[in-house]
């Protein structure tokens, strides 16, 4: 670097520039900083020449430049012992989750929430460290503690901190969810007009159930207590809002409480709201079917099981004739199609009803919600779903030739539910004896509705190619729900104290939300898993005190896109202390 002034007649500007050399061979100058005019200088000369306390200036950050850049020669010795317990392995690879976190402003949120109690350990120490645990070390918060300190960054904490924390977090559980998702418009666009909602639950390794953890259908089939959750979720797939529940609690009354809070905290006017049919209940219908002034506020999209529709629409969606293609005018007939030409084309049929599809009794006086029900049939659905019932079916007839069936209630993907029971004798005649067979009645009935799949909406002015392709994104909640028990091994949950069981749920639901920021950030072009794995293996050794930090990680397409995502590079052949320290601080930097 060089110092250039450029005089004129009244003045002097003074430059820090430098010399580059281009990819293409060409050599140019640019300016690395502008000091200022010459009265400038002179005011930060402090009495000084400004000549020559620039020259000065342009001297130092030379100085600086060839100590971060010069070579650094470390030596071993195959005789010297490591000294005991000196750290030797750090992970770096969290520095991307805590650009984001900070990007988030979750040190704000932390600070505010210091502000109302009095303890003296760092909580967004504590928060930070257990989100990034969550996500590339999942453990319990014993482990978690330990974990932390894998990082650059040492824990400032006990154990003991990390639990009078959880207390603190669950009280302020709605505070932390709802300046979360103010803050994250800053820093990701976010569709606020249209929100999918889920349910799962999750297992303690316990024996008793108590108020909070129930006895419940399971969704992992495990006789353990359970804790419901309930997730709103954006179009992009960013988590909104959550609540839980007891284990033994029905999904659908979730819905409106939630909804509300997330309407009034979030200052939400115009939405959509996508469900399956478990959540579709008429209440939860009726609540999102609000109109003022002629004006739509709330609406929703939800998934119909064709085969509980009522037997004259069931009728008309297994019709094979008087099927449409979206933008074409023509109609088909089902029968006629072909696997060569038709397997990727999706065709629909639909209708205004106005009637409760729900099934029961309707009370006098009340309103009957209208509906557009719309049902597709694809060919490609439709081999898929047959695809998977013959490997079930296979797998029953392997347990009927064994003898290793049950008689136990039959869940949809359970292969028992083909297996039929007569107590005959070979000769037809009634006995005692259990005789095992493949029911194909069943197999029969349940192929009707292959490659059909039905949606209803109160939506008006929204085209049925739009209205499939929102529905379509719901396989990304579910992705969400898999994520956090695959991924973050979110269960089981060994926490007793409620505070600490919905603190446990808070961290990783913030985990989420700062992976799911990443995903996008990252153009959704890597797995979960490849994401998680990259940045768990981004190790690093420390040679020795003051010599700086070298990988010893693989650099791959995957490691140069974060660090061309973040502008920060941590492969160099060694990163010194002082680059490091300036790395940590600028992913601070929000």
């Amino acid at each position: 670097m060089k110092l250039t002034v450029s005089k004129s007649k009244n003045s002097a500007s003074f430059y820090v520039q430098k010399t580059i050399r281009k990819q293409n061979g060409s050599v140019t100058t640019i300016t690395v900083e502008k000091l200022g005019n010459l009265d400038e200088v002179k005011t930060k000369a402090n009495g000084k020449d400004p000549y020559v306390w620039a020259q000065e200036y342009v001297n130092e950050l030379n100085r600086k430049e060839y100590e971060e850049q010069k070579e650094i020669i470390i030596s071993y010795s195959p005789t010297k012992l490591l000294k005991r317990g000196e750290q030797k392995a750090y992970n770096c690879g969290y520095l991307f989750l805590q650009d984001i976190y900070y990007s988030l402003g979750l040190n704000k949120i932390c600070n505010k929430i210091s502000s109302k109690y009095l303890f003296e350990y760092d909580i967004n120490d504590i928060l930070s460290k257990l989100i990034y645990t969550r996500i590339l070390y999942p453990s319990s918060k014993s482990a978690s503690q330990k974990h932390a300190g894998i990082f650059l960054e040492q824990p400032s904490f006990e154990l003991h901190d990390v639990y009078r924390t959880l207390s603190v977090l669950a009280k302020e559980n709605d505070f932390i969810q709802a300046e979360l998702y103010k803050n994250s418009q800053k820093v990701v666009e976010r569709r606020k007009d249209i929100l999918y909602y889920d349910c799962t639950n999750y297992y303690f390794e316990l024996e008793e159930a108590d108020d909070l953890r129930r006895y419940g259908k399971s969704k992992q089939h495990q006789p353990l207590p359970l804790v419901g959750m309930g997730l709103f979720m954006d179009y992009d797939g960013i988590p909104l809002a959550f609540d839980i529940f007891p284990g033994n609690q029905s999904e659908q009354p979730t819905l409106k409480p939630l909804e509300k809070k997330v309407l009034h905290d979030y200052g939400l006017d115009q939405i959509i709201v996508c469900t399956d049919a478990g959540l579709s209940s008429k209440s939860n219908r009726k609540f999102n079917d609000l109109k003022i002034g002629g004006e739509r506020l709330r609406s929703f999209i939800t998934t119909q099981s064709v085969k509980q529709l009522p037997s004259y629409l069931k009728e008309f969606a297994l019709d094979p004739d008087g099927w449409h293609l979206i933008g074409d005018d023509k109609t088909y007939d089902l029968n006629e199609l072909d696997l060569t030409t038709d397997y990727n084309k999706v065709y629909y049929k639909d209708r205004w009803i106005k009637e409760d599809l729900s099934q029961r009794k309707i009370k006098s006086g009340s309103t009957l919600l209208e509906q557009h029900l719309i049902v597709s049939f694809s060919l490609k659905y439709q081999q898929y779903q047959r695809k998977i019932r013959q490997g079930q079916i296979e797998r029953a007839q392997d347990l009927i030739n064994s003898g290793k069936y049950k008689q136990r209630p039959k869940n949809q993907n359970d292969p028992h539910r083909f297996i039929g029971h007569d107590v005959v004798t070979e000769h037809g005649e009634v006995c005692n004896k259990d005789v095992p067979f493949l029911n194909t009645d069943i197999i029969f009935e349940e192929e009707k509705y292959d490659g059909f799949y039905a949606v209803c909406t109160n939506i008006e002015n929204m085209g049925i190619d739009e209205i499939i392709k929102i529905n379509k994104k719901r396989w990304k909640i579910e992705e969400c729900f898999r994520i956090m028990k695959t991924e973050f091994k979110t269960r089981p949950v060994y926490l007793q104290d409620e505070e600490r069981i919905k603190a446990h749920f808070i961290t990783c639901f913030i985990a989420l939300f700062v992976f799911r920021i990443l995903e996008k950030k990252l153009d959704e072009k890597y797995t979960c898993e490849e994401i998680i794995n990259t940045l768990r293996g981004m190790m690093m050794s420390r040679p020795g005190e003051k010599l700086g930090y070298t990988p010893t990680y693989t650099r791959t397409d995957l490691t140069d896109t974060l660090h061309e995502t973040f502008g920060f590079r941590t492969d160099y052949e060694i990163t010194t202390d002082v680059n490091m320290k300036k790395i940590i601080r600028n992913t601070k930097k929000k």
